[in-house]
């Protein structure tokens, strides 16, 4: 049986996210896979309500699922998408991010968290494999948190990133017809992906540009002075996007790298294993939060002074 291969798009009905998208999947059905694709707009998708019935079944070692699954139809597309081999996610770039219904839709996952769904047994691994497609009608420099964005809602379903593109400068509708070689770059992006999934899960490795971006572990372009994070680990930089920790340094060039320290990786947010340490510190601040009367006590006795607040609306 071939692999099975999706794609996810929020971009504009028979425009460019589409159209690259469909590029990708061709690649990939001429190498065997068996397709499917769906248009976010097409589905009712709701908010995150910020209701937190997912992780405080998380903190209880439950799994609670999303308070909304049976309101939209969020489950009924991740019941597909968690069963696929690899999935291709492409959105638009209006203001330097990813556009406002692919991030709906994503930071949605958190519900269905598969490093804490795995430590439970409530579902089995599963190797996953994703690429990125963004488009924007302007340089980098107007697309520059896009990529970045779009690959950290990936890590909650463990998609190993192998590839990503981002294609500028095509505002109007389908423009990216016009270049040919932003078409071959998205086929490239589905080749890239069946060479992935033609690869042991141990030895899959990043197919993109070698050179792209700041961190050598999910090649992202953004990297933030570090802080204490929970247990006091810390680094001088880390890698926003992965959470790969080390330092910059000057090469004999006089140019600088992020390189990873030896412990770096400890909390990757690409492997469900650093992930994991997340659900730990979940349990730990949220559980100690509910399972403490006390604190519970104070915060309702508190709440009341901002309860009686009100303030003219429009």
């Amino acid at each position: 049986m071939g692999f099975k291969v999706m794609g996810v798009t929020a971009g504009r009905k028979n425009s460019n996210c589409e159209i690259l998208t469909k590029e990708a999947l061709l690649a990939c059905q001429e190498l065997g896979a068996e397709i499917t694709m769906i248009n976010l707009k097409d589905y009712n998708l709701l908010d995150c309500t910020g209701c937190t019935s997912c992780t405080m079944g998380m903190s209880m070692g439950k799994n609670t699922g999303c308070a909304l699954k049976n309101q939209d139809d969020k489950q009924k597309i991740m019941d597909v998408m968690l069963n696929q081999d690899a999935v291709i996610f492409s959105a638009p770039t209006y203001a330097l991010m990813p556009s406002s219904l692919f991030l709906k839709f994503m930071h949605r996952n958190l519900a269905y968290e598969s490093a804490f769904l795995t430590k439970i047994g409530a579902i089995e691994p599963r190797d996953r494999v994703g690429a990125l497609i963004a488009v924007g009608g302007s340089t980098r420099s107007w697309q520059s948190m896009a990529m970045e964005c779009m690959q950290v809602t990936t890590v909650t379903n463990s998609f190993k990133v192998v590839d990503m593109y981002m294609a500028t400068q095509v505002p109007a509708p389908a423009q990216v017809l016009l270049y040919e070689e932003k078409l071959a770059r998205a086929r490239e992006i589905g080749q890239n992906v069946m060479k992935a999934l033609n690869t042991p899960p141990a030895e899959r490795k990043w197919l993109g540009d070698p050179d792209a971006g700041w961190c050598p572990n999910c090649h992202s372009n953004c990297l933030c002075l570090g802080e204490p994070q929970w247990g006091g680990l810390q680094y001088p930089i880390e890698c926003a996007v992965c959470g790969a920790g080390g330092d910059l340094v000057k090469t004999d060039d006089g140019k600088w790298k992020f390189v990873i320290a030896e412990n770096g990786l400890e909390r990757d947010r690409t492997t469900e294993e650093g992930r994991g340490v997340h659900c730990d510190e979940i349990a730990d601040v949220q559980g100690g939060f509910f399972m403490d009367p006390e604190k519970q006590r104070i915060v309702a006795e508190r709440a009341e002074k901002y309860k009686k607040i009100t303030f003219k609306g429009i």
